[in-house]
């Protein structure tokens, strides 16, 4: 109903004729382990470069350098949408619980100017970058602990997915694809990879980002969440997999393969 514009009872009365398809994110682009945006690369099998990453971050926007203090990220459009209002709310008691905060994006004039006051307010500890710049977006989803990653409606959203391939914790709100894509640490017997909460406010936020600090706080567990995160398949050979069956469900007719010659025209006129 909160976005359903009157249509939802309609839509639930004919659920039956809707399919969800995921995005999915180019996994050789997004691939920490090859990332030429990284001062130091890594991967599920040794992730202590991760460690030398969150220190050229914290180098890179003049926060103060203690390895042991965990850092959150948040790259995104700074917009009522993705939340960044109750984003700047909480960077207070992101402070006040011993963490640091650094962001990348843009947006709503409004949100950035506030933003940027809070830098003002906590130097060395808070850090924004107003504006959008590929090589940053990676370097803070490699260098982060945790990735803030919320939102008012998300039909899919990408950044909780490039996070857990970097190895980075996500915590999102219970909405769209957001939903589908994290699993909240409550349910360990799902595998667990990140944090979910419910209310679109600064409680609800909070109240995440203070259970992902006391996880940060269990080395081994912390791990985990890692680990599950960087093994999940998020690359778009799953997705086309789900449109493919998608498509035989709606036409009855089997899929069959081009010969690979066709197949390598088709490719060389697509790129």
């Amino acid at each position: 109903p909160e976005h359903g514009c009157g249509l939802d009872g309609i839509l639930r009365a004919r659920e039956e004729d809707f399919g969800g398809i995921l995005n999915g994110i180019d996994d050789e682009l997004w691939n920490p382990a090859t990332d030429a945006y990284l001062a130091h690369r890594f991967n599920i099998r040794d992730v202590s470069g991760k460690r030398l990453c969150k220190a050229d971050l914290r180098s890179a926007f003049g926060l103060d350098p203690d390895p042991d203090v965990p850092l959150i990220g948040f790259v995104s459009r700074l917009t009522h949408q993705k939340m960044a209002d109750v984003v700047c709310e909480i960077i207070p008691a992101i402070i006040a619980a011993g963490a640091q905060f650094v962001l990348g994006g843009k947006g709503e004039p409004e949100l950035e100017a506030a933003l940027k006051a809070q830098e003002s307010r906590f130097p060395g500890k808070v850090a924004i970058h107003i504006g959008y710049q590929e090589a940053l977006a990676h370097r803070l989803q490699a260098g982060s602990d945790i990735l803030l990653a919320p939102a008012r409606f998300e039909p899919c959203g990408l950044t909780q997915l490039y996070a857990q391939r970097y190895g980075t914790i996500a915590i999102v709100r219970r909405t769209g694809g957001l939903a589908d894509t994290v699993v909240d640490c409550g349910q360990q017997d799902r595998g667990a990879t990140g944090f979910v909460f419910d209310d679109a406010d600064g409680a609800g936020l909070w109240g995440a980002v203070e259970r992902a600090l006391a996880v940060y706080r269990e080395p081994l567990s912390w791990r985990r969440l890692q680990l599950k995160g960087m093994a999940e398949e998020f690359g778009w050979a799953a997705s086309a997999a789900r449109y493919t069956k998608l498509y035989r469900q709606m036409t009855g007719i089997e899929y069959t393969a081009p010969p690979p010659a066709e197949e390598e025209n088709i490719r060389r006129v697509a790129s």
